[in-house]
């Protein structure tokens, strides 16, 4: 038999026991309400009738039992992945400091979504949600608690800028390409950087991953093929590109690879041929954050709205769409896994071409009467 009992503002039951003949009664509080507390009694009488050890009584605290789910059931991911489920593990040392994983229920761990949501992105919150959800789901398995508290939880969180936000229009594209190849000085890799990264359409680990026999100064044409570890979260030295299809050749334009040519003549080769070999870094390469100072001083310095270097890969490839070259070579030189992904980010460009058709479509059958 149960009773309940109101401590402060939450609800402790107590469920009646005898163990060996001697009275061990089962509490448990933290319930917001009394229903709550009685829900939960009920299956922890249930259990003793059925002769088992009730769940509850198993408590393991929430952050160790997900540390050494991801030891035992991950131990092969790589190492990328492997530090975003350990940025998840933080979240739960820091948001469930010293709980039971018995103890969260779907309203707690709702509110810790609400709240998560608030200071995060809509993707972010998917993806340590999915890391918890795989956890929790195991650990029903396991016996170790009997409701998977992460069903039907509701993702909350801020949604990502849109595309049209972090780029250059076609005008400030021609601006910054005129000034960077003025500006170029073999002491300062940066503005080499970001003239390439704007004229290639590169990611940033792509540019990391540049070796100068790369370069076909013949054709005018670079091979993209690989990537290099430029922060603590990726492999050392070189990696694979992101996909299958981002390993490409692409033709370039004749002014940027003339800079280049200089530049590797004026330059001495390092111990991995690396284009952007930087001797501050213990990565051997320039940093993501740093060239991301570098361009929004840059940008700053003419009048320009702020882009990331990211940016400089959407405005390349947005101002050749602008431009009406066509969304396959888009979508190859891009390295895309397919024409749907160049579509689905740059949806909002193919739009204002759509409509520059329709009118001129319209123009064109209007003078034929």
């Amino acid at each position: 038999m149960a009773s309940y009992q109101k401590r402060g503002k939450t609800w402790q039951y107590t469920v009646s026991r005898t163990v060996n003949g001697k009275s061990s009664p089962i509490r448990k509080g933290g319930f917001k309400t009394k229903k709550e507390a009685q829900v939960a009694a009920a299956e922890v009488e249930s259990q003793l009738n059925k002769g088992l050890s009730p769940i509850s009584m198993k408590k393991v605290i929430f952050a160790e039992y997900f540390e050494t789910w991801l030891n035992l059931f991950k131990p092969k991911i790589g190492k990328n992945t492997r530090a975003r489920y350990l940025v998840t593990l933080e979240t739960i040392k820091q948001e469930f400091l010293g709980v039971y994983i018995q103890d969260v229920t779907k309203r707690s761990y709702q509110e810790f979504l609400n709240k998560y949501g608030k200071t995060h992105g809509l993707a972010t919150s998917k993806k340590i949600n999915s890391h918890i959800r795989a956890c929790v789901r195991e650990a029903v398995d396991e016996g170790i608690i009997r409701v998977d508290f992460t069903r039907g939880a509701q993702l909350t969180g801020s949604n990502p800028k849109k595309p049209e936000e972090k780029h250059l229009n076609y005008f400030e594209f021609k601006r910054l390409q005129k000034y960077l190849l003025k500006s170029l000085d073999h002491s300062n890799i940066m503005n080499y950087a970001m003239l390439l990264a704007l004229t290639s359409g590169m990611r940033f680990g792509e540019l990391a991953g540049l070796t100068r026999s790369d370069f076909n100064f013949k054709t005018n044409k670079i091979h993209i093929n690989k990537t290099w570890g430029y922060t603590n979260k990726m492999p050392t030295g070189f990696g694979p590109t992101k996909n299958e299809q981002s390993v490409r050749l692409i033709k370039m334009d004749k002014k940027t690879m003339k800079a280049f040519k200089e530049l590797f003549d004026k330059t001495p080769k390092n111990p991995n041929d690396l284009v952007f070999y930087s001797t501050q870094s213990k990565y051997q390469v320039i940093s993501n954050n740093g060239m991301n100072k570098a361009l929004k001083a840059l940008l700053t310095e003419l009048n320009m709205e702020e882009i990331t270097v990211h940016g400089l890969r959407h405005t390349h490839i947005s101002v050749l769409l602008y431009k009406k070259v066509s969304l396959p070579y888009v979508s190859e030189r891009a390295g895309h896994k397919d024409t749907n992904t160049t579509n689905a980010i740059y949806r909002h460009v193919l739009k204002e071409l759509r409509d520059e058709d329709e009118e001129s479509t319209t123009e064109i059958l209007e003078d034929a009467v």
